[in-house]
């Protein structure tokens, strides 16, 4: 899917900064501006790099200042706000912007067209760009490119007595060097510094300012009716320096520039074609999801980055995204590499939360993580055959359910009616975890009801597992254990947790107000591959879901009625962790729905082409924020405008399984989704 942009995209600055495009390395790092090449958040940069991956990263180059000369006029075809209330206002000379796999820029200044494509290297801390000028105009013109170079740990302000010291083809500040070559003329220049303004921390409450600094420019000159393409390729790595090149028969920067180019494009094609998806937002969706698997230094396996750019890889987001990110694009290896991660790191039944940096232990404060580990092994199963995986984890399976039954940390057991309690005090373990201060704004402690889902679907894997591995379960519970087990707590869900008046489950048993808020919660009741509930039931969630909750972005977090709901999400810290789980709208749920909507259906024909209507909204979705990405929330009220990270690997994955139960999905147990009567 071929992304197109045009000037009515930037009828004003502000306009222009309203999307950006993303492309990641696999280590953590990765290059992000507007579609005007502006830098509009703190955390945007033409290269982000990450000296160990892939969490250790650090803003390089900021940005690139761009100026054309034709004969005595100068042109300015960069955009940026600076914080003194200047602009450069490029966007004016800009005739296009285009994302498929790598952003493209046109401008058009008298006579003279520039192309400008850049790329980012897998698996290094390598960007390219490369500038096609063709000169039709009457006199020489000469492009003009100006690296501004942060060197700063990502999100931080760079210190202000780090210098920025050039020699010919290494920039370096702090301690830090970057490698670079082009075909360009190359010339130092006294440091200089600019300090720009961030709209798009402004209205989240961040740091509004930051500061970068150049060291020398890159220069082409183009005569009359001539073309020529100026090229340039940053690195961390000094193997791409003039003299020292061992990146195979490479012979010059243009052919290295367009080499990242053309793998960059190999690579995201070879995607589509491994996922084997028809839809073409499908595809578009294979390829975004790609960009969240990064290498991890500290466990040696691979990882999934929660989201661009605020977050890492959380346990709880890795095992929801999982089965979308790398199942339904069947990245196989990926999946067993990230689970061999977790099962290594399991501790008293729990899966961390955070994996370990330096010398810091891993978190484990999260009750979900866990049983969706076990869910992930099981579909794992389920969409690759592999038996012998799911031998390999079914000790660390065992375990789990062992240390759930008799009691674990954070206060998470199973109590006398086979339902899983967990957290007190201000213990944060399911996904609603906003703390502020002494304030769980979303206090979920007791039973919640998408962990009791969670945990009877365990269960019931479990029981699957120990028939299909008999060998495993010699000195454990067997089969039929399991099946009581998950009876019992089945008995218990359906007593305790049915509204009747409302048509609909509570979100958490707990004896407070809580229980009976209409949340999102309850859809993955109906979601998972077991679950608990008559079909009537199911179907009346779904329906109620829809009615309260449902926006076409995603699901709401409150229903609008209640008294807590926040319809805005925006503005200081504390103000948006108030209003994170109290109506917001999430974007990944929306995938568990859609999924219920297609079960409690059975996957009819009319089921399926009803939702692939609802899913044409995503198209809005995907061009608007980070271009062909998902993000991670929008308002309550109106969902018009992405919020938080603009791109959620969750949101990726969950709605990347719902195209490919569309295509794939022959019936409910053909592929592993049974009721509690089935």
């Amino acid at each position: 899917m071929k992304w197109r942009y045009g000037k009515q995209d930037w009828k004003t600055l502000e306009r222009g900064q309203e999307n950006c495009y993303l492309m990641t390395n696999g280590l953590g790092g990765f290059s992000s501006l507007t579609v005007t090449g502006s830098a509009a958040r703190n955390d945007h940069a033409f290269l982000m790099a990450c000296t160990k991956a892939p969490n250790n990263r650090y803003n390089v180059i900021h940005r690139l200042a761009e100026k054309l000369d034709i004969g005595n006029e100068t042109y300015i075809l960069s955009s940026q706000e600076f914080a003194d209330g200047t602009r450069e206002e490029g966007y004016r000379y800009q005739t296009g912007f285009s994302y498929e796999d790598t952003p493209v820029w046109q401008y058009l200044v008298n006579g003279v067209e520039i192309a400008k494509e850049a790329a980012i290297k897998q698996k290094e801390n390598t960007a390219a760009v490369c500038y096609r000028i063709k000169n039709r105009s009457r006199s020489a013109v000469s492009l003009t490119v100006t690296p501004f170079y942060q060197f700063a740990p990502k999100g931080e302000e760079p210190a202000q007595e780090n210098r920025v010291m050039y020699t010919e083809g290494c920039v370096e500040s702090g301690g830090m060097k970057l490698y670079y070559r082009t075909d360009g003329c190359d010339t130092e220049m006294p440091e200089t510094e600019e300090a720009y303004y961030y709209s798009y921390d402004v209205c989240d409450g961040r740091r509004s300012t930051g500061r970068a600094k150049a060291c020398h420019r890159i220069t082409m000159t183009v005569e009359s009716g001539c073309e020529n393409i100026l090229s340039v390729v940053f690195s961390t790595e000094d193997k791409y320096v003039k003299g020292n090149n061992t990146a195979g028969q490479i012979k010059s920067v243009r052919d290295l520039a367009e080499s990242v180019i053309d793998e960059l494009k190999k690579t995201r094609r070879e995607l589509e074609v491994t996922a084997g998806l028809e839809d073409e937002t499908a595809r578009c969706l294979v390829k975004s999801a790609h960009q969240f698997v990064s290498r991890r230094e500290s466990t040696g396996g691979e990882t999934i980055l929660a989201g661009f750019p605020f977050f890492e890889d959380w346990g709880r987001d890795t095992m929801i995204a999982l089965p979308g990110i790398c199942l339904s694009t069947k990245r196989y290896e990926d999946a067993v590499s990230i689970l061999r991660t977790f099962a290594r790191y399991e501790k008293n039944g729990l899966m961390p939360n955070l994996f370990p940096e330096g010398k810091s232990e891993p978190m484990y404060n999260t009750v979900d993580a866990a049983l969706l580990f076990i869910n992930c092994v099981w579909l794992y199963y389920k969409a690759s055959g592999d038996l012998a995986f799911a031998g390999e984890m079914y000790p660390v399976m065992e375990r789990i359910i062992e240390y759930y039954m008799r009691g674990t940390d954070y206060d998470i057991r199973m109590d006398d009616d086979g339902l899983i309690t967990a957290g007190s005090g201000l213990d944060q373990v399911t996904w609603m975890d906003v703390r502020v201060g002494e304030i769980l704004p979303t206090p979920r402690h007791g039973k919640p009801v998408e962990i009791n889902a969670y945990w009877y679907n365990a269960l019931r894997i479990m029981g699957e597992c120990a028939r299909l591995l008999p060998d495993k379960c010699a000195d454990g519970k067997n089969a039929d254990e399991y099946d009581a087990a998950a009876e019992r707590t089945r008995r218990s869900f359906e007593e305790k947790f049915w509204m009747e008046e409302h048509h609909c489950l509570k979100d958490v048993v707990s004896g407070t107000k809580a229980d009976s808020q209409i949340r999102c919660n309850q859809v993955w009741a109906v979601s998972m591959p077991f679950t608990m509930l008559e079909p009537d039931k199911e179907r009346m969630v779904v329906d109620t879901v829809f009615e309260k909750l449902y926006t076409p972005y995603g699901l709401r977090t409150l229903e609008p009625a209640d008294p807590e709901f926040k319809p805005v999400y925006g503005g200081k810290v504390l103000d948006r962790d108030l209003a994170y789980h109290q109506g917001t709208v999430w974007v990944y749920p929306l995938g568990a729905y859609y999924l219920a909507y297609l079960k409690v259906n059975g996957y009819s024909e009319s089921a399926k082409t009803y939702v692939r209507s609802q899913l044409e909204a995503l198209y809005g979705a995907l061009r608007e924020g980070c271009i062909g990405q998902l993000p991670e929330i929008y308002d309550g009220a109106e969902p018009v405008m992405s919020k938080g990270c603009f791109a959620q690997a969750w949101s990726v994955g969950e709605l990347l399984r719902v195209y490919e139960a569309l295509e794939r999905t022959a019936g409910r147990k053909q592929h592993g989704f049974c009721s509690s009567i089935s």
